[in-house]
């Protein structure tokens, strides 16, 4: 499980097609050297297995699934993408439940300053998201993308609004973005556990005094 706090980035060195998978492999001196084979690590919040770990990188295939579903397929060398390892169990969760299991991609409309030209300033990132997320999304929840717990501002119809601080800015692959990229999106895991207890039919059981005197009441 992972927290959406992103521990530092990394930078894409190549991708590889190899028989029955897509390997990628990540320039990341200050996380490689931490990684064991077959260790999971977030990139760009897509939770992958660690192989082939050198001490300044390391690699990780893409199931179809992945491809399929995120954007690393369509990433080049020299992008840059965040990393974070596992939260260890019993430490704090300083982002919220985020499990690198990616539901889909949006786009990126625009990641502009609320002061302009200022040495600091918050960011208002927007982005489009599909239609078929919109209903886990609610002002002031949770979101993940690119791997970053976030807070949603405000959405209207599929359109949605962050608020980014100057630390998330700097420190992650934000500032690197442009309108029109695709993201990856991984929306609160609880809202979809709400959606199917609601989805399930209610209990038929009817409390009875046969019941009661079977079971030693």
């Amino acid at each position: 499980m992972f927290t959406g706090l992103i521990e530092t980035t990394g930078t894409l060195l190549a991708i590889t097609p190899t028989a029955g998978a897509t390997r990628i492999t990540i320039a990341a001196p200050a996380l490689a050297p931490r990684l064991h084979t077959g260790d999971s690590v977030a990139v760009n919040g897509v939770c992958l297995t660690a192989l082939d770990i050198r001490p300044d990188n390391f690699s990780a295939d893409l199931a179809a699934e992945t491809i399929e579903r995120t954007t690393l397929s369509q990433l080049f060398p020299g992008t840059t993408v965040n990393l974070e390892l596992p939260t260890p169990a019993g430490s704090p969760l300083g982002g919220h439940v985020v499990q690198g299991h990616v539901d889909g991609t949006a786009t990126l409309l625009g990641l502009l300053p609320i002061t302009p030209n200022a040495p600091e300033t918050d960011w208002r990132l927007r982005l489009s998201l599909p239609n078929e997320l919109t209903r886990y999304v609610v002002p002031q929840g949770s979101i993940t993308v690119e791997g970053i717990s976030l807070t949603v501002a405000s959405i209207t119809g599929n359109i949605v609004e962050i608020a980014i601080i100057p630390h998330t800015y700097a420190n992650t692959s934000l500032h690197t973005l442009t309108p029109g990229t695709p993201l990856n999106i991984e929306t609160d895991v609880l809202a979809k556990y709400a959606e199917r207890q609601t989805e399930e039919p209610s209990s038929t059981f009817t409390l009875t005094e046969q019941y009661l005197i079977a079971n030693g009441y």
